[in-house]
């Protein structure tokens, strides 16, 4: 199973240290839905991990959608010129990027601080911080500054600059892909969005977890039984962009995470996918039900809703993909969401480790269940013949061949081993440990899904025709 081998406890903390120091270095970059600080973010990315990467041209259709085209920023500011302000910056985006709207078009003009107000963008109630803004498919600009600098602001006159481009390119996307062991092309997906400047929780914690759970896959001494495909692309119209060249091998999908806001101090949330019985359901509650996260509270399960990050993409009726997602605090339920103050000081190793150990877990658990079949179901098997059972009688089973019994027990070809842990109310660690002995033994097979009687997991997914 991969969890004798993915992130261990003496792994996770090491695991850690290097998610948190590829946040550093993302950190300062500024990155968008395209564009270069995209493409160096994957560069860092593929110094740790093997990429495959796509770059898709402005105006590609992806479903309602298009690429839209390429935005790139060299520098921006709001300079005093008026009296006694000796052209100082007073909003400069080299001493942050949130200063400047995500796609603001290009801008080189003189206004007076009443004609500059409409494209300014602060939080009276957070005076402190800069807010996080955007305008993608609507061409404006705009700057964003501490509310308390606002007032600050004189008359003017002020130089007004925004040097960029927002000209035909690319949207780049990458895949890091490690092959399954197993007979069966099934997939696991995971996809974590790339298009978020300088914020560390939202989302350089989701890239710098997924980063290193791929590496713990790629180097696992056991391979996965599935092929498992890490996706790091911008949120939305990068999902889309995805899908649309994907979609071939949408039927292969068995089930998938999406990843973001892993580091700040709250429990642990998944969220259900649209279906909400499907094996990432069903592994996530396994897993999550008993593991306590943060200062001993439990972590949360929540239901399914249109809205958020790229799950709501992958399991839009079109695909309705068994895709869940795994966060901290959900998104917009922390005061420092969208604002400067999701900085480094926000996000806490501790809180990577264990995020990469309960991810460890549930890739385990998902790449490791299937469905056994009994091949002697007429009465219990000898098993103490076959070195499974303990030779001297009259006690109790011990805690494995209490596993043993109820896998014989319940593996008449419904179930898999998850239905099975579930009813017996033992860790899915054990029963699968206790399947692979009898398999061993020849008194187990798995079934291909085609074999396994009809479930929500069985049924072919995809788009339909």
């Amino acid at each position: 199973m991969l969890l004798d081998a993915l992130l261990p406890d003496d792994a996770a903390g090491s695991a850690a240290a290097d998610a948190w120091a590829l946040i550093e270095a993302l950190y300062p970059l500024c990155r968008s839905l395209t564009g270069d600080g995209v493409r160096q973010t994957l560069d860092r990315i593929g110094e740790r991990i093997p990429l495959i990467r796509t770059e898709v041209p402005s105006g590609t259709p992806a479903y309602d959608w298009e690429i839209p085209r390429e935005w790139n920023i060299r520098d921006a500011w709001i300079a005093d010129v008026g009296p006694g302000g000796n052209g100082r910056r007073v909003v400069d985006f080299r001493a942050h990027n949130l200063h400047v709207m995500g796609y603001s078009v290009p801008v080189r003009q003189m206004m007076t601080l009443a004609e500059l107000q409409p494209y300014l963008h602060s939080l009276p109630d957070r005076p402190d911080w800069i807010p996080y803004r955007t305008s993608y498919y609507r061409e404006q600009w705009g700057f964003c500054l501490r509310h308390r600098d606002r007032e600050r602001l004189g008359p003017g006159p002020y130089e007004v600059v925004i040097d960029a481009d927002l000209a035909p390119g690319h949207l780049s996307y990458a895949e890091s892909v490690i092959p399954g062991q197993g007979e069966s092309d099934d997939e696991v997906l995971v996809y974590t969005h790339t298009c978020h400047p300088s914020l560390a929780n939202d989302n350089l914690s989701g890239i710098a977890v997924a980063v290193e759970l791929a590496r713990a896959l790629h180097h696992a001494p056991t391979k996965p039984r599935l092929t498992w495909r890490f996706i790091f692309g911008p949120g939305t119209i990068g999902s889309l962009a995805w899908l649309s060249r994907n979609e071939e091998r949408l039927g292969r999908v068995r089930a998938g995470l999406v990843l973001g806001l892993l580091g700040d101090p709250g429990v642990l949330h998944y969220k259900h996918s649209r279906r909400g019985d499907t094996l990432t359901d069903r592994a996530a509650a396994h897993v999550l039900r008993g593991t306590a996260t943060h200062e001993n509270a439990e972590a949360k399960l929540l239901d399914f809703e249109p809205y958020g990050y790229d799950e709501r993409q992958f399991c839009s009726p079109g695909f309705d993909l068994p895709m869940g997602r795994l966060t901290r605090s959900p998104n917009s339920t922390y005061a420092e969401y969208h604002t400067s103050a999701d900085d480094l000081t926000l996000i806490r190793a501790a809180q990577l480790a264990s995020a990469l150990q309960t991810l460890a877990r549930l890739a385990s658990v998902i790449d490791a269940n299937r469905t056994p079949l009994n091949l002697s179901p007429k009465g219990e098997p000898r098993l103490g013949k076959r070195g499974l059972y303990g030779s001297v009688g009259g006690g109790a089973p011990g805690a494995f061949e209490h596993a043993l019994l109820w896998v014989l027990n319940q593996a008449d070809g419904s179930r898999d081993l998850l239905a099975i842990a579930e009813r017996a109310r033992l860790p899915f660690e054990q029963v699968e440990q206790a399947a692979s002995a009898l398999e061993r033994a020849g008194l187990l097979r798995t079934l291909e899904r085609t074999e396994a009687a009809p479930d929500s997991e069985s049924r072919k997914k995809g788009p339909p025709p």
